[in-house]
């Protein structure tokens, strides 16, 4: 099989060798081959402008000489000079003779260097370095690689995983092959046959439904039935075997199987025939970003996924598009009743669903509806249960998905339906368990975060770390003479914060603000300091629920919110967000503070308070490195006290 742009070589460079690490630099096309035919018929090859960039790339400089391209290109210096003429006189190049070296050469359009795409491959890290990717080669990229980092200014790290293969969207490895030569401008051997060896354990075994109904584990081989499956199941997951390549599947034992099996490196097909519950017709109310639409897309030949998403990108509009395509009754599952009643305010107003036909069930209210919202913990109960179980679900929306594998959480997993859905920011956890998620729910589907800001759909906040003095001295010593978690909890209420969140307001007079904080004493600390309400689990749901309509509605313009605004409910979007404590906090709750700044609109900052000399200052770092990788900025700025600025004068 091959590729317009992988079948085209540049003169005088040799095929990449996939043998070692030697990164493969892609080609790209030009107007000008670099062939040209002799008076006696033979092909010589003649330099192009597109060479002479590989040259000066070589080289590090945009201007050489002919000596100097002749060795980068390893060409004679007679043939070289003679093609540097040629391509001035049609313009592409300049000349210009200096006193150090007869004539030096360089590109008509020096911009040309630094404007065009390159991709560098690395086969044995399974590494590829991207400089200013087009939005084709990303699309293409997304399908098969992981973007590791997107700092837009110094070129795109993806790394290829295994999980990245075992979930493209193909039907063959020839399809997923041909993405990746589009993608990389090039054949890459050794990355080929390391993705092709990945592609197959993603096939060696499925699920599937027998014809009396039960589940059956299918194995491509009686050698990998023998070697993994049977080596790592017991009598809790399968009753006997039925053949060499066939075991008889436990009820309820399907979501530890595929979890076992995708931590043995072999993930499993699932091709069960579940029961797609009553049909139900729901027509989508707005039209969908296309990217919202290839998740949908994506989700709709997989039968279950996790859309990944920063905050603001719609995730919940891509879901009800989602319920759209399924058309049957379904379960969505969140992690609070506030977000349940948000969800049930969303459904009504983007889709054709009457309120008649949603419910909600947890500890407010319990009404089982053709689309029902319900919390984790609710359906987890063993008393509630049998009203999800006994319904037949089309669909299984999992929000906040990153609470899977927790214990509390995962009993709702045990749920059956033809399909599932989660949504999540960031479903990375700190115990390592996020490949549960995919194991559980199904594999991720998202957009990278830098391709969403440079389209203007989600807003790039600025980041700004800010180490802050200590307040006074006495919670300095304090500090001193602490140990522990103690130690953190000091760090993390110093006064001195309080005047710095009184700065930052008033230097962005008029913004809409959120505080966040992770003490409920440094909450009411603050809230009595600025005269402003503290959002936190102790605040009435119809308290709650006031307070953030003003927001929403610019009738208030700041709130400090605890950690129960990270993911419990669903905040407004704000102008301004200082993270004033919480940096001890996971990845992904960085990841949920930052992203309350981002929409459509552009200007909002994000400040992260850390005192100065502390263990915060790591924190803050270890926690902003994450989204630092998804593209965002992310500055430093040490604050001096003024006795401190005064002691120095």
């Amino acid at each position: 099989m091959t590729d317009e742009r992988s079948s085209a070589t540049r003169s005088g460079e040799h095929p990449p060798d996939d043998s070692d690490d030697t990164p493969s630099d892609t080609p790209s096309d030009d107007e000008d081959t670099g062939e040209s035919t002799s008076a006696s018929g033979t092909t010589s090859h003649s330099l192009s402008l597109e060479s002479f960039h590989d040259a000066c790339q070589q080289a590090g400089r945009p201007v050489l000489t002919a000596g100097a391209v002749a060795r980068a290109l390893d060409r004679p210096h007679e043939a070289i000079s003679e093609d540097l003429d040629a391509l001035t006189e049609r313009g592409a190049l300049e000349r210009l003779s200096v006193s150090t070296d007869p004539v030096v050469w360089y590109p008509s359009e020096l911009e040309d260097l630094t404007d065009r795409e390159r991709v560098v491959v690395f086969p044995k890290r399974r590494e590829i370095i991207v400089d200013r990717p087009d939005q084709f080669t990303r699309a293409q990229l997304a399908q098969f690689a992981h973007l590791a980092d997107g700092n837009g200014e110094e070129g795109y790290r993806y790394v290829v995983r295994p999980e990245d293969i075992w979930q493209a969207p193909h039907d063959s490895f020839d399809e997923l092959a041909r993405t990746m030569r589009q993608a990389l401008g090039q054949r890459s051997r050794a990355l080929e046959d390391w993705v092709e060896s990945q592609w197959d354990r993603a096939h060696q075994f499925r699920l599937t439904t027998h014809e009396e109904g039960y589940t059956v584990l299918e194995a491509k081989s009686p050698e990998v039935m023998g070697n993994v499956a049977r080596q790592k199941l017991d009598e809790e997951h399968v009753h006997a075997p039925i053949s060499e390549t066939e075991d008889w599947v436990r009820e309820g034992a399907e979501a530890a199987i595929k979890r076992i099996l995708y931590e043995a490196g072999y993930p499993v097909q699932d091709h069960r025939e579940l029961e797609a519950g009553e049909q139900l017709d729901i027509e989508l109310g707005v039209s969908l970003r296309d990217y919202q639409q290839t998740w949908v897309d994506r989700f709709a030949e997989a039968g279950e996924g996790v859309f990944v998403g920063p905050p603001g990108s719609g995730k919940t509009v891509a879901a009800m598009g989602a319920m759209a395509h399924v058309g049957g009754e379904t379960l969505v599952l969140v992690p609070s009743r506030d977000l349940a009643r948000q969800w049930a305010e969303a459904i009504e107003e983007y889709t054709s669903l009457e309120p008649d036909q949603i419910g909600q069930y947890h500890g407010g209210q319990k009404n089982v509806r053709p689309v029902t919202i319900a919390t984790y913990q609710i359906a987890g109960m063993d008393r509630h249960r049998s009203l999800f179980d006994d319904r037949e679900w089309g669909l299984v929306v999992f929000d906040e998905c990153q609470h899977v594998p927790s214990d509390v959480y995962r009993r709702s997993t045990h749920l059956q339906s033809r399909h599932r859905l989660g949504l999540s920011a960031s479903p990375i956890r700190e115990d390592d368990r996020q490949t549960e998620i995919f194991t559980l729910v199904g594999p991720p589907i998202g957009t990278d975060w830098q391709a969403l800001f440079e389209a203007g759909f989600v807003a790039e906040p600025e980041l700004e770390i800010r180490y802050v003095p200590w307040g006074d001295d006495e919670q300095s010593n304090a500090y001193a003479s602490a140990d522990g978690r103690e130690r953190y909890r000091i760090a993390a209420r110093n006064r001195g914060k309080i005047d710095e969140v009184r700065y930052l307001l008033s230097a962005h007079p008029g913004s809409k603000s959120l505080v966040f904080v992770d003490y409920l004493e440094q909450g009411r600390d603050l809230s009595d300091a600025l005269d402003v309400p503290f959002l936190s689990g102790e605040t009435p749901h119809h308290e709650r629920r006031r307070l953030l309509e003003e927001f929403r509605r610019d009738e208030r313009d700041l709130l400090i919110v605890s950690r129960v605004g990270d993911e419990g409910i669903d905040l407004p979007t704000a102008d301004l967000a200082i993270v004033a404590s919480g940096l001890g906090g996971s990845r992904r709750q960085g990841t949920q503070r930052a992203g309350r700044t981002m929409r459509p609109a552009g200007g909002a900052l994000v400040y992260v308070l850390a005192t100065r000399g502390t263990r915060e200052e790591d924190f803050a770092r270890r926690q902003l490195q994450h989204l630092g990788r998804k593209g965002m900025t992310v500055r430093e700025e040490t604050i001096e006290r003024e006795d401190d600025a005064s002691d120095g004068q």
